[in-house]
């Protein structure tokens, strides 16, 4: 049976490159980058060039990336070790109703300890109101935290815009970039960033490995406490051959298969669009190149991925961390779409691996599941 891998928003195929400059430090250079004998000096010097390929590539400085675990461990050291630094003299945060379960189950927790949260409204296609920003920052505000490319729809916001405004009204800017590192450009001080979430594992990366770019003189209280690891913001033996493997997804990222995915996502959405009744959710422009979400309407999003997987594509119905979760999307909620719309997208997320022979696969078969599973639909014909 053909393997077509459609879920790279969840996660990736490690790179065979990666994956090579990852083997030394299982089997030679496997010190703990603490330790002053050469092997473990080996590995420290690894950690640091790691250090500086990273914060190279969003122009920071090297000193200004803290290693994580990967992107709900730095989203949380932001949010929570922010809070805890300006608490209780100041404590409003803001963020908008589509951000990833990591940032909106933290605003959760932080409303328990005290914590003021304004959620963001977003227009149909997931935009966020830059007014409606302005107005919400009071003298209490110390942060805004916004997701970069969603996880579900694409859409990327303008963070350079709100960068500029946060700048300007004397607040804190963190964006969750766990989507679009490497696919769209970032710049922290061209876009006014103070802090950047960066996952490993959605850029062809390993798993459980990310980190946080803090920039230089912002205090943040840390979240695990011990040796004093990672400028004593993160303790912790580090993880040598995942940060190197990180570092080496980074660096032979390129734009090229950025356009690539552009071209095949575009190719994929029109053909898709052919089909009677079937509606793009988020927009066609400023959308990760990989990411589509389609509605097919009156057909459930999870009978069309059970029946796309009897004939090895994966694709998944929205974020992989709530895929154990039947309640209809936040994100699909947040756009104003009903349930019966919400519950029957799915998601198609591609890579730099992604072929068109693959692309073309998927296309004729999902036309005739749609033709089949709307014939059995008690729904069909109903108001979506």
């Amino acid at each position: 049976m053909k393997f077509v891998y459609l879920d790279n928003a969840a996660t990736t195929k490690i790179d065979s490159r990666v994956l090579k400059a990852m083997l030394p430090y299982f089997e030679k250079d496997y010190g703990n980058a603490s330790s002053q004998h050469l092997i473990g000096q080996n590995a420290k010097n690894a950690l640091e060039k790691s250090r500086k390929i990273i914060a190279k590539s969003i122009s920071a400085k090297t000193n200004e990336i803290i290693f994580t675990s990967g992107g709900t461990e730095s989203n949380n050291l932001a949010l929570k070790g922010l809070f805890f630094e300006n608490y209780p003299e100041k404590n409003h945060i803001i963020t908008t109703k589509i951000e990833h379960d990591s940032i909106l189950n933290t605003c959760k927790w932080l409303e328990k300890k005290g914590a003021k949260i304004t959620y963001l409204n977003v227009n149909k296609e997931g935009f966020m109101n830059y007014k409606e920003l302005e107005k919400s920052i009071t003298n209490k505000t110390f942060l805004v935290t916004i997701i970069h490319g969603n996880n579900e729809i694409g859409v990327i916001q303008d963070i350079e815009k709100i960068g500029k405004i946060c700048k300007e009204k004397g607040v804190l800017f963190h964006v969750d970039s766990c989507q679009s590192f490497t696919k769209v450009p970032l710049n922290v001080n061209k876009q006014n960033l103070d802090l950047v979430t960066l996952n490993s594992h959605k850029i062809h990366g390993p798993k459980g490995v990310g980190a946080l770019y803090i920039r230089k003189g912002i205090k943040i209280n840390a979240l695990i406490h011990g040796g004093g690891h990672e400028k004593a913001l993160r303790s912790g033996t580090e993880n040598i051959p995942g940060i190197v493997g990180f570092a080496k997804a980074v660096k032979i990222a390129k734009k090229r298969d950025v356009k690539k995915m552009e071209i095949l996502r575009n190719k994929f959405i029109k053909e898709l669009l052919k089909i009677p009744n079937v509606n793009l959710n988020g927009p066609m422009k400023n959308r990760l190149c990989n990411n589509i979400n389609i509605s097919f309407n009156n057909i459930e999003g999870e009978a069309i991925g059970g029946y796309l997987e009897s004939f090895g594509i994966c694709t998944s119905t929205g974020s992989a961390c709530m895929s154990h979760s039947l309640e209809t999307s936040h994100v699909l909620k947040a756009l104003g779409f009903s349930p019966l719309r919400a519950n029957s997208s799915l998601r198609i997320s591609l890579s730099k691996f992604t072929t068109e022979k693959e692309i073309n696969y998927v296309i004729n078969k999902i036309p005739k599941l749609v033709n089949k599973l709307r014939k059995i639909s008690p729904l069909e014909g109903g108001k979506w």
